[in-house]
């Protein structure tokens, strides 16, 4: 049973560039956004754990793996939740009290969006043909 992808497919530049960049945007909103559970770390933290997961979930509801949906539905909770909780229980539990179901919503929206945009297995250059194909644009 395998879980994860082949090494090289999250070794690919054009996905590390959208990690790099979308890990950026975290750490910018956690220095320039005042909530008291967003910092560095969890950003680092969850990030990485989406990169690696979020494709795979999403994978299994689309390719209707049901003998996978458990493991599916565990990385999914612990990337958007279980590492957040676990995290904010050491630093801080009462920010982890505060926050806790306002931050389940947006990671779980932000792993979904991480995940539609990591799903395709293949470089760059081989997904816009493959686009430019579906709507009838390649080149013969």
């Amino acid at each position: 049973m395998i879980f994860f992808y082949d090494r090289a497919e999250y070794l690919r530049p054009w996905k590390l560039f959208t990690l790099g960049v979308g890990i950026a945007l975290l750490i910018a909103g956690s220095i320039y956004t005042p909530a008291p559970d967003w910092d560095i770390p969890i950003s680092l933290i969850m990030a990485v754990l989406a990169y690696l997961t979020a494709p795979w979930s999403l994978r299994v509801l689309l390719e209707r793996r049901w003998n996978h949906l458990p493991a599916a539905l565990f990385a999914t909770w612990f990337s958007v939740d279980g590492s957040y909780a676990i995290y904010w229980h050491f630093r801080d539990p009462v920010a982890l009290e505060l926050m806790r179901p306002a931050n389940f919503a947006a990671s779980l929206g932000l792993y979904g969006i991480c995940g539609v945009i990591w799903l395709y297995r293949g470089s760059l250059r081989a997904l816009f043909t493959e686009f430019l194909g579906t709507i009838g644009l390649s080149r013969k």
